[in-house]
This record gives C-alpha cells, sequence and structure tokens, in this order.
C-alpha cells in the first residue's frame, strides 16, 4: 500500500464533503476540523440509494458518533468506521487519511 496525494487541505470546505478520484474508484473526503483526524475518506457509493452521492451528503453528529447522512434515503454512516447506523450489516468502505503539510494522502 502506498499514499497518495489527493489534493491540499484549502481545497477542502469545512463540514462537507468532496469526491475525488483514486485508482480508478470515487471516494467521498469529510473535513471536519474539530476532529482527529480532521479529514475522513469513505466510499462515494450509498449502497443502499446505489448512487455515488454519499460527498454530497450532510455531516453531523447522531448520538454521540461522527457521522455523513446520505442525501438520499438519509440513512447514517458513521465517519470513522463506515458503518450504518441504522442498518449495521452495512457499510461504506473507509481508508487512511493524513494530512501532511497542508496536503490530503489517502492510503490505497
Amino acid at each position: 500500500m502506498s499514499w497518495i496525494k489527493i489534493c491540499g487541505l484549502d481545497a477542502l470546505v469545512a463540514n462537507t464533503g468532496m469526491g475525488a478520484i483514486v485508482n480508478g474508484q470515487q471516494l467521498a473526503l469529510f473535513y471536519v476540523p474539530t476532529q482527529d483526524p480532521a479529514v475522513f475518506a469513505l466510499d462515494n457509493w450509498d449502497p443502499i440509494g446505489k448512487a455515488y452521492v454519499m460527498a454530497r451528503g450532510i455531516v453531523g453528529d447522531l448520538k454521540g458518533e461522527l457521522c455523513v447522512a446520505s442525501p438520499l434515503y438519509k440513512q447514517h454512516f458513521n465517519l470513522r468506521t463506515g458503518q450504518c447506523l441504522e442498518q449495521p450489516a452495512i457499510s461504506l468502505a473507509t481508508w487512511s487519511v493524513k494530512v501532511e503539510d497542508g496536503s490530503i494522502w489517502v492510503r490505497s
């Protein structure tokens, strides 16, 4: 596995998502500046809505869990683990992320 530079941290907007393609796969990046780590990477594919939309989801907190709500059917996915809070058998793939010298890197 290797680290791939995605973009500068300044390309992200706080508490929102942005799509990225890494090795032909769509990721959803979320910048939450109050957390450690501050950037999370999940699969952009919504397995319930069957569409690449997770980067457009709403970031928030549900019962103490940092999550993103799918813009389609509003299921909540944990930003750290990718697990769906309403349907625990469903989860999104996650990637390790680091912010170094103002750049976002994803382990692929």
